[in-house]
């Protein structure tokens, strides 16, 4: 059973849990619902009609957030020679090859993302076991497995962020902002992730694709969007 401290349950009783509201009224109720002392971030939950464990049906990808994450992103690229100089001077925060994959070995997981050249992969394949659990693998379909690195440090650092249904349950979650953000911000991230979300649909998909939506702030309690409103172009501004 789950054990929710006194600001989720006064958050709670503030609002009706089960009622479903627009994209644009969920995202104003978890932002009020965010009391924390430090700014919380807002995520949205999205339960696909897919089944992730058939390969046509996982649905992955990355996807640029307009207004940004409100978050320093701490990126890591394998890489050599011109590719590691390119990384670098985009801003990237780690950069190596051997040394930096003995780094990881070694326990050092001070990042956030991790990219890497295709020439890198066979090395990098070693710390799957380390990288892999935790989301940080490069991947082709993410676009962290690329000789453009320098772009691709730059995305991430502006606000690109990864998404994968999960195994059991088929959801989706992606922070959109911070509650400190303005509605207008998180609203123009919120249809960025589900136009992305709609331009992935696997085309095996049947039947109702978005089945749950919520949105909810870090400490505060999920907030119920109605699914039929969360169409591509549904929620961008007019």
């Amino acid at each position: 059973m789950t054990i929710h401290g006194k600001r989720y349950r006064d958050a709670a009783r503030r609002f009706d849990p089960e009622a479903l509201h627009s994209p644009a009224e969920a995202v104003e109720l978890a932002k009020s619902l965010a009391t924390a002392r430090f700014d919380e971030t807002i995520e949205v939950a999205v339960q696909l009609g897919v089944d992730p464990r058939k390969p046509d049906q996982q649905v992955r990808g990355t996807v640029s957030l307009p207004a940004g994450t409100g978050k320093a992103v701490r990126v890591a690229v394998f890489a050599t020679g011109e590719a590691a100089a390119e990384a670098r001077a985009a801003g990237a925060d780690l950069v190596g090859a051997d040394d930096l994959i003995a780094q990881v070995q070694g326990g050092m997981l001070d990042f956030d993302v991790a990219i890497a050249t295709p020439d890198q992969m066979a090395q990098v394949a070693r710390l799957g076991r380390t990288l892999g659990p935790r989301g940080l693998m490069p991947n082709p379909k993410t676009g962290t497995v690329t000789m453009d690195v320098g772009r691709a440090v730059e995305e991430f650092k502006a606000g690109r962020v990864e998404y994968r249904t999960e195994r059991q349950g088929a959801n989706v979650h992606v922070p959109i902002g911070r509650a400190s953000f303005s509605t207008e911000a998180l609203m123009a991230n919120f249809a960025a992730l589900v136009d992305e979300l709609h331009r992935v649909k696997p085309a095996s998909s049947k039947g109702r694709y978005v089945r749950r939506v919520s949105v909810s702030s870090t400490m505060g309690p999920g907030v119920k969007v109605d699914p039929v409103k969360v169409q591509a172009g549904a929620l961008a501004p007019a």
